[in-house]
């Protein structure tokens, strides 16, 4: 019997990776986890309270008590915040710039590895992010990061904006926004983005989605025995 894995996919904003982890999951019958969700949750409370992104401790507090939950409704994975859907709350551009400032904090970073690894449990899940597979899970065992070119990557994250009914700003906006967070995701004191030194590196530009869930599915099996 095939062993069930902590299976990784890290990588930028608009890569393709809620995608991929979401189509991934459901080939592999594993759930399905999306760490930035999380912490965009925080960033959304934190916006919806009028806190500073700049203070601290008390977004620590926020991340400390966050009640969050995920299911899966036909293909999309819905985010319940305290019982709420915020799927689509979630994926502003405000809210995604605040998360990314959210995630700079050390403090809010330690509070939420904890859930992060609570939701995961044992195996058998794809887990989604910018750092999960060199930080909050070091020993999954399949690793992947997905990348992009900067132009496929912010028409992916238009489409998503648009699948989920939100704001759909402009394409060079889009692009402003996903260069922005690059810098802001890859230069942070902590857990800065990046590929883990044993992650297979997945560039989806001009290959078709099928593709890509092909590749990983075929080295999650070979990993798994």
């Amino acid at each position: 019997m095939a062993t069930l894995l902590v299976v990784t996919i890290d990588g930028p904003a608009g890569a393709g990776k809620s995608t991929v982890a979401r189509r991934l999951a459901r080939r592999l019958g594993y759930r399905l986890l999306d760490t930035g969700a999380i912490y965009r949750a925080v960033a959304l409370t934190a916006l919806g309270r009028g806190v500073a992104l700049d203070d601290e401790p008390a977004l620590a507090a926020i991340a400390t008590g966050l009640e969050i939950d995920f299911a899966f409704e036909g293909d999309v994975n819905h985010v319940r915040l305290g019982g709420v859907d915020v799927t689509a709350d979630i994926r502003t551009p405000a809210t995604s710039q605040a998360a990314s400032q959210v995630s700079r904090h050390p403090a809010v970073r330690a509070a939420l590895l904890e859930l992060q690894r609570r939701l995961a449990g044992a195996g058998g899940v794809v887990v989604e992010g910018r750092d999960t597979g060199t930080v909050v899970f070091p020993d999954a065992g399949a690793k992947f990061f997905l990348t992009a070119s900067d132009d496929e990557r912010a028409r992916r994250r238009q489409a998503e904006l648009e699948a989920i009914g939100g704001e759909v700003p402009s394409f060079e906006r889009t692009l402003q926004d996903i260069r922005e967070r690059d810098d802001r995701d890859a230069s942070r004191d902590v857990a800065p983005m990046r590929a883990a030194d044993d992650a297979l590196i997945v560039d989806s530009s001009g290959v078709t989605l099928d593709e890509v869930i092909e590749q990983l599915a075929a080295e999650v099996a070979r990993r798994a025995g």
